[in-house]
């Protein structure tokens, strides 16, 4: 039986129904996932279950060939990641898409450079202005001054997330950002993803390790060959009920919890 989410609202971004096929094959196969402000939302499945190549759909990477994407309640059109961007809509992959040589300010406006009344380029404003969107999402990080191949992983993620906070991203899409971190590094994203949560962004999460969707996600949606076998909130089930879903393809129902597809 789903959740009374009536109290929620209007969702952030709705995935309704989303089909996609490469060479007759379905790769995801009528979908529907959804995610609210200041949430985050894991998506669950082995190599192949399709939630990469759903979420590719939102990034416009992909294109869908069925179903509709709402943003806000209305419906959106993503062709491409630029358009994408208009949604307020970034994604973090793994890569994290950095220039190693550059420091963190030269990162954070890679190609969108700040310059001065002559045109010349702000290396002083850009400073500042990475300056105040690390005061707020991570007040330890000190290294400005070093290229971001000398940082740590923690660090270098919170680089790539402040470029798409400054940017006035709203819905991030996060593609295992604690991988290959270590137990303090992991703690140092985990308290990021906290304060996105906190001003409101809401974060779809990419992940194959249950026990990170369990500490960071509220929902996690998991997909097996290309259908959606359920979503659940993650203090409704245990580590091993997550893992019955992906591996056996249980559903809410077979497991004995609300089904939490709404919210």
């Amino acid at each position: 039986m789903p959740l009374d989410t009536s109290s929620r609202g209007t969702p952030l971004v709705e995935l309704r129904d989303i089909s996609i096929a490469f060479g007759g094959i379905k790769a995801v196969d009528h979908v529907s996932v959804n995610l609210y402000p200041g949430e985050v939302v894991g998506l669950l499945g082995h190599n192949g279950a399709g939630k990469s190549t759903l979420i590719k759909c939102l990034s416009g990477a992909y294109q869908k060939d069925a179903g509709e994407i709402l943003v806000n309640g209305d419906k959106a059109t993503i062709n491409n990641p630029r358009d994408a961007r208009t949604y307020h809509i970034e994604t973090i992959y793994q890569t994290l898409a950095l220039a190693d040589n550059l420091d963190a300010a030269s990162n954070l406006f890679l190609g969108r450079e700040l310059t001065t009344p002559v045109g010349f380029v702000d290396d002083a404003a850009m400073e500042a202005e990475t300056r105040k969107i690390m005061g707020r999402l991570n007040p330890n990080f000190r290294k400005f001054a070093d290229p971001v191949s000398a940082l740590s992983g923690g660090q270098r993620q919170s680089v790539a997330i402040a470029r798409a906070v400054y940017f006035n991203a709203k819905i991030l899409i996060m593609d295992e950002p604690t991988a290959a971190l270590g137990p303090q590094e992991t703690q140092m994203v985990a308290e990021l993803i906290d304060e996105l949560k906190r001003q409101g962004l809401g974060i779809f999460l990419i992940d194959h390790d249950v026990h990170q969707v369990k500490a960071l996600c509220d929902r996690a949606s998991v997909m097996k060959n290309g259908q959606l076998v359920g979503t659940v909130r993650v203090d409704d089930v245990s580590e091993d009920d997550i893992l019955a879903m992906i591996i056996l393809g249980k559903t809410p129902e077979e497991l004995g919890v609300a089904s939490a597809a709404a919210g």
